[in-house]
C-alpha cells in the first residue's frame, strides 16, 4: 500500500525573519506521512523570495505571486499544486510548532475526521499575550458555534488539517484572513466530520511582525454571516 502524503501549504508575506527556520522545522519533523511542502511567497519586499530561492528546490516548491494578493490567495495557488491525501495550512511565523502535526492528523490517519483543527484552548502551553486578540476569537468563536450548531473552541486557528478531497471540493473566494473564517463556515456547512486537538502556541506582538487586525476582524463577521446563507 503506498505510502500516504501530506501537503504543507506555507503562504508567506514578509516573513524573512522566520520562513526559513520555519521550513527548516517543518523539514525535519517526523511524521507517519511522507511530506510536500508548498511555500507561496505573496509578493514579499522584504527579501523573503529571495531567501526561498536559496533553499533546497528538490525539497520545496516554492511559487512567486509578483504582488501581495492575501493569505486567502496564496492558499488556493498552493491548493492547486498540492497532490497529498491530507493538507495543513502553516503560517511562515514561528506562531505554530510543526511538531504538533501528528496530532493534527491522527484522527484523519484512522478515519475519525475529515477535517481537524489545533485548538489554542484546548490545554496546550501557550504565551501569554493579547487580550483583545482572545477575546475577538472567543466571540468569533460563539458566533460560529450560534451560527453553524457546533461546539467549537477556536475557529481563528492557522493549524486547519484536512482530508484533501474534502478540502478541495470546497469553492473558495475570500480574500486575505477572512479564508479561516470561509473555511470554518463551509466546513460546518457541509457536515464535515470536524474534531480539535490541543495544540502549544506561542503567539507575536505587532512589533514582532503580527499582522492581522481588528479589520479582519470585520471580514470574520462578514464571513461568518454571508456563508450562513450563500455558498
Amino acid at each position: 500500500m503506498a505510502q500516504k502524503v501530506l501537503s504543507i501549504l506555507i503562504p508567506a508575506y514578509n516573513e524573512a525573519p522566520t520562513v526559513v527556520e520555519l521550513v527548516r522545522r517543518v523539514r525535519e519533523v517526523s511524521l507517519p506521512v511522507d511530506k510536500e511542502i508548498i511555500v507561496v511567497d505573496d509578493g514579499s519586499t522584504d527579501g523573503t523570495r529571495d531567501l526561498l530561492k536559496n533553499l533546497p528546490q528538490d525539497q520545496i516548491k516554492v511559487l512567486l505571486h509578483d504582488q501581495n494578493q492575501g493569505k486567502a490567495a496564496a492558499i488556493r495557488t498552493a491548493l492547486a499544486k498540492a497532490s497529498g491525501d491530507f493538507v495543513i495550512i502553516q503560517d511562515a511565523d514561528l506562531e505554530y510548532d510543526p511538531r504538533d502535526y501528528t496530532a493534527l492528523l491522527t484522527p484523519l490517519l484512522d478515519g475519525r475526521a475529515d477535517v481537524v483543527y489545533g485548538s489554542r484552548f484546548l490545554g496546550g502551553p501557550h504565551r501569554v499575550l493579547l487580550f483583545w486578540h482572545y477575546l475577538g476569537n472567543k466571540i468569533f468563536t460563539l458566533m460560529t458555534n450560534i451560527l453553524y450548531d457546533v461546539n467549537l473552541t477556536d475557529m481563528g486557528t492557522c493549524y486547519k488539517a484536512f482530508n484533501a478531497a474534502a478540502l478541495k471540493a470546497i469553492p473558495l473566494s475570500s480574500s486575505r484572513f477572512g479564508i479561516e473564517a470561509e473555511l470554518t463556515a463551509k466546513v460546518c456547512k457541509r457536515g464535515l466530520r470536524l474534531y480539535e486537538v490541543p495544540i502549544s502556541y506561542s503567539g507575536r506582538t505587532y512589533a514582532e511582525g503580527k499582522k492581522i487586525t481588528w479589520k479582519d476582524g470585520l471580514t470574520y463577521l462578514w464571513c461568518l454571516l454571508r456563508y450562513r446563507i450563500c455558498d
